[in-house]
């Protein structure tokens, strides 16, 4: 990812803070969880995914209803990105309906959803593991 994209990533995260509706969404512990577990490089490619089966063609089916609110860090970061459906990619990042999406704009889209899933994460650290119990302490159980 060169400067100009890093840059666009970030002024539109910024844009995007502004909007009381997509600066409510957090990732749930459990997708946090789930995110970790899989590792970038998974998650990264399940948005490609996402994008290319949800919001990629033309005219998608049940556009403005077709990504689950919950259920996957993907969906939770497309709300928040508005990548979930055409109308809000046409609003916030000025790419029109009514035509499928270059595969430049999905990578673009897919960049967008990571930095905001990585962001989460960073402002949510993993709990810390609990410590084995040594073999010199009593334990209860």
């Amino acid at each position: 990812m060169d400067d100009d994209e890093r840059r666009w990533i970030e002024d539109t995260l910024e844009r995007l803070s502004h909007s009381a509706f997509r600066a409510k969404f957090a990732l749930a512990a459990k997708d946090r969880a789930y995110a970790r577990a899989k590792g970038r490089d998974v998650i990264e490619r399940h948005a490609h995914e996402m994008l290319c089966d949800r919001v990629g063609d033309a005219t998608p089916r049940n556009d403005g209803r077709q990504t689950p609110w919950k259920g996957h860090p993907v969906f939770t970061a497309q709300h928040a990105t508005a990548t979930c459906c055409r109308g809000c990619i046409e609003k916030w990042h000025h790419i029109p309906k009514g035509r499928a999406l270059s595969e430049t704009e999905i990578n673009r889209l897919a960049d967008l959803v990571m930095a905001w899933i990585e962001r989460d994460l960073k402002d949510h650290p993993a709990p810390a593991a609990k410590p084995e119990p040594s073999a010199l302490e009593p334990t209860l159980f």
